[in-house]
């Protein structure tokens, strides 16, 4: 970003008549955009183009600027011509800038971290590789018996779901019902048969249709609010 002022510093300069160095390590767009002496004006010419200095500086923002200008500005003509000239100078002279110290500071913590994050899950790849193992051991193992206890819970699950459904409970009531009524009728046989007296049979036969007509009216009530 330094590039695009060297021009308007040589400008400065170009009442003197001194020739400058042509073999700039800087790119030809930069070389041709530096005023020349007229001792040096058969290898180079002085014109710039009018596209040159607008596309130099269309990247560099005042803020910039005005801090190159605080580096540049107690400079000679002789140390600017250097930084032009000289590869190795003008890397010196780039980094003692703070604000590329700050950025190669910067960049060095963010490799050191990144190398000691590193360095941390490479130590942790053993206990890493052993944790696999257990997980592997825990899934041929000790996961297949809980798996098939777990499926015989939820079987015994659906059987009392099952077992305590309301269509269920309502057909076991029914057959409740029946063997009720079938033991009364069984109880009024004997009495016809003479094999039980008639006290005894009383009290068993009404214990009997109780019992039947409760479980009658349980099993309609529950009917009901079933289709209800």
């Amino acid at each position: 970003m330094f590039k695009a002022f060297w021009s308007s510093q040589e400008q400065e300069a170009q009442s003197r008549p001194q020739e400058i160095s042509t073999d700039s390590w800087y790119p030809q767009s930069v070389n041709s955009s530096r005023p020349t002496t007229p001792s040096s004006s058969s290898s180079s010419s002085f014109t710039q183009r009018p596209g040159d200095r607008p596309q130099s500086l269309s990247h560099v923002s005042p803020a910039e600027a005005a801090g190159i200008v605080v580096f540049l500005k107690d400079k000679s003509v002789d140390e600017l011509r250097k930084l032009l000239s000289d590869k190795d100078a003008y890397h010196q002279f780039l980094l003692s800038l703070d604000m590329v110290k700050t950025q190669n500071r910067v960049r060095d913590e963010l490799r050191n971290e990144t190398l000691q994050l590193t360095r941390e899950n490479l130590e942790k790849e053993p206990r890493i590789m052993e944790l696999r193992n257990q997980c592997r051991i825990i899934r041929t193992s000790e996961l297949a018996a809980a798996q098939e206890k777990a499926n015989e819970l939820e079987r015994q699950k659906g059987e009392i779901l099952k077992f305590y459904s309301p269509a269920s409970l309502l057909q076991r009531l029914q057959e409740a019902m029946n063997k009720t009524d079938e033991e009364s009728e069984t109880l009024h046989r004997q009495l016809l048969d003479g094999e039980i007296s008639l006290p005894t049979f009383v009290q068993k036969y009404k214990r009997l249709r109780n019992t039947y007509h409760k479980r009658a009216l349980t099993h309609l009530a529950a009917k009901t609010s079933l289709t209800a």
